[in-house]
């Protein structure tokens, strides 16, 4: 018997035969059984099985495209495609697609058992176009696109490790003011209460534009700073081009001249500049010569009366002193996931970096409002200046340049609001990260050139502009939106777990520890950190390459909404305002509102109820749709079934929850959405 033969006995051999069959020999096989394991079957089965997940995946995509298109209207007012991310929004489509096509070959491939080793294969063992086809991406991926892969993947993850440790430095430096309980004091004695003539002169001004829910509250809170009514001056600056509206606010200030305040309301006639220009304008009346600080409050900012009498002190007996800034806290924290997430950062951004900052190198950012000024600062560091959307930012880095000093008081708090629609949100991020690149071309010859210490000059290069404003938003994106999902079909540039998992969690366990109570929502705010980073990275580049969206400048939607002794506190003085208000005062007031009334009504939908049209009091709320997150949504998501066919464990987790977190986001389904 043959060496690889095979002998089959049967227990009745009445009408058969002793048969030997040749092992080595397939034509020894029956034909049946070489159909039932032929290629071309098993080819049938898989195209049918991917005949399933494309029309599962047109169904989810259709679904999509209706969204999309029921949202056009929303889509062309959240954002003009000729000015603002239309070149990353290709380019997320592309590696979008690109994914798509690696997932479908990476499906066909782990059916077919292919391995990775088929590049080592000799050529005379591949057999069929698309296998031939899988070998020769796995050779081109190899040699080609994953050592670029790799390369920016070591580059971004060594920015993110000097990153990191800023923010470590940072929370060390705020845990050792702690600790030794530095905080700025008085160098001389504090204001002589009783003399009057003893308080300086204060300009206290209030720019507002189109702010109709906010401007009583600010006007209110401002009319009501305990300070010598003849040395405080109170500018409305009001840019708004509602003529209605300018009636309120106008009336609103006269009730506060009529009890004594020394109040005033300014309206520019040639609204340019924003509110640097709106500034700007108020500081070349002629009287402003007579004051010596002047305080800013955005609309939506309610100081304490005891404002002035913590902050001017420390004026006094420090000439070289040119701001005192306060720290923020905000009346809608809670009220939901989105200013919840708003607060831990900017929880982080007063607690650490300000408080830091301002112990350890007298310089940090003006936050544009609820600080106070030395006028003699700003006139000599230049004024005002249109040239950005962060004027804020822009005179501190002058009066830095210029040798004036700065004071942060984490212990003095103004109220504020936090935007509650991710599509407010959104758009005051952009103006914060597009500015500061806009400001940097313009600044850095000037900080080259000028006459502080190499070690302000680096901090204000390397950190305050390079390392905080330019490369945070750039490798936040660039790694963990682009470069992570692309690694899953390069398996070569895989990035570690501790890049990925460990470091965020504790970065992100540092960015919450200011505020405690935020800990539950870790999870959520590394994702939302991530999410946020295409709008801030889309911000950076148009404002370091001057595109048309830098220089967009949108009033951030407020809500009006107060604490609970505001509300009692305002109530009262509406009361007694309506009192001292004239007849003819009334009469505009109350024609106004029937105005607003009668507008109301002309848009509001209506129904028709057995042939009857009735008004539909129920106005619904509108989701915008953002094409960009849901790119992202859909990349990071393929990338995570490429994971889930790999067995990645924690990357597939981070992919499918990440690119969930930008699907919501896409949709809007985060905060409130508008009117």
């Amino acid at each position: 018997m043959a060496p690889n033969s095979v002998a089959v006995t049967m227990e009745k051999p009445d009408n058969f035969s002793l048969l030997e069959i040749n092992g080595s020999d397939p034509s020894s096989f029956p034909d049946n059984k070489r159909k039932s394991i032929s290629p071309k079957q098993f080819s049938w089965f898989i195209l049918l099985k991917a005949h399933r997940v494309v029309s599962s995946l047109s169904w989810l995509f259709a679904s999509v495209k209706k969204r999309l298109a029921f949202s056009s209207k929303a889509i062309n007012e959240e954002e003009d495609p000729k000015s603002r991310g239309k070149q990353m929004y290709r380019f997320i489509k592309a590696c979008l697609v690109i994914s798509i096509i690696a997932l479908s070959i990476e499906i066909v491939a782990y059916y077919k058992n292919w391995n990775l080793d088929l590049v080592n294969r000799p050529s005379w063992e591949v057999r069929g176009l698309v296998e031939w086809s899988y070998v020769a991406w796995l050779s081109f991926r190899s040699d080609y696109i994953a050592p670029i892969v790799i390369t920016l993947s070591k580059f971004c993850t060594v920015l993110f490790l000097i990153q990191s440790l800023d923010r470590l430095v940072l929370c060390l430096g705020c845990f050792w003011i702690k600790f030794k309980k530095i905080e700025p004091k008085l160098k001389d004695d504090e204001l002589d209460l009783e003399d009057a003539s003893n308080f300086p002169m204060v300009l206290i001004q209030i720019p507002m534009c189109n702010e109709r829910e906010v401007y009583e509250q600010s006007i209110g809170a401002a009319s009501q700073l305990d300070w010598p009514k003849d040395r405080i001056l109170i500018q409305v600056l009001d840019d708004s081009d509602d003529p209605n509206l300018q009636l309120l606010i106008k009336e609103e200030v006269a009730a506060w001249a009529e009890k004594g305040v020394n109040i005033i309301y300014r309206h520019r006639l040639i609204r340019t500049g924003y509110k640097a220009g709106n500034l700007k304008s108020a500081m070349t009346c002629d009287y402003v010569k007579d004051y010596e600080f002047v305080t800013i409050f955005d609309a939506d900012f309610t100081p304490s009366p005891e404002f002035l009498k913590k902050t001017i002190p420390h004026f006094k007996g420090n000439p070289e002193l040119g701001l005192v800034q306060a720290r923020w806290s905000f009346v809608n924290k809670d009220e939901n996931l989105l200013t919840r997430l708003q607060n831990i950062n900017l929880c982080f951004h007063f607690e650490v970096e300000q408080q830091v900052n301002g112990v350890f190198l007298n310089f940090f950012g003006f936050n544009g409002t609820a600080g106070v000024w030395r006028i003699k600062a700003l006139e000599e560091s230049g004024g005002w200046l249109e040239r950005t959307t962060v004027e804020d930012m822009d005179i501190a880095v002058r009066a830095h340049l210029n040798g004036w000093k700065f004071i942060y008081l984490n212990d003095v708090e103004v109220t504020c609001e936090l935007p509650e629609s991710y599509e407010a949100y959104k758009k005051q991020q952009h103006r914060w990260h597009s500015g500061p690149m806009q400001l940097f071309r313009l600044c850095l010859p000037s900080i080259i050139k000028s006459k502080i210490s190499v070690g302000k000059k680096a901090n204000l290069i390397f950190l305050f502009f390079l390392l905080r404003k330019l490369i945070l938003p750039f490798y936040s994106f660039t790694l963990f939106c682009i470069i992570l999902p692309l690694t899953m079909f390069i398996p070569e540039a895989e990035l570690p777990l501790w890049i990925i998992c460990y470091v965020p969690i504790f970065i992100s366990l540092l960015n919450i520890l200011p505020s405690p109570k935020s800990f539950p929502f870790l999870i959520p705010y590394l994702l939302f950190e991530n999410t946020m980073s295409i709008t801030k990275f889309n911000a950076m580049i148009s404002g370091l390459f001057q595109l048309g969206s830098a220089y967009e400048w949108v009033v951030t939607k407020k809500t009006g909404r107060s604490s609970e002794s505001d509300l009692l506190a305002f109530a009262e003085k509406e009361e007694k305002l309506h009192r001292r208000n004239s007849e003819s005062g009334l009469e505009l007031l109350s024609k106004l509102k029937e105005q607003e009334m009668n507008l109301a009504a002309q848009e509001t939908p209506k129904k028709s109820i057995g042939g009857l049209v009735r008004p539909n009091n129920k106005i619904k709320k509108r989701n915008m749709v953002f094409k960009k997150e849901l790119g992202l949504a859909f990349l990071l998501l393929t990338a995570a079934a490429r994971s889930f066919l790999s067995a990645h464990g924690l990357h597939f987790y981070f992919l499918l929850f990440q690119g969930l977190s930008f699907l919501v986001v896409g949709l809007d389904l985060i905060g409130e959405q508008i009117n």
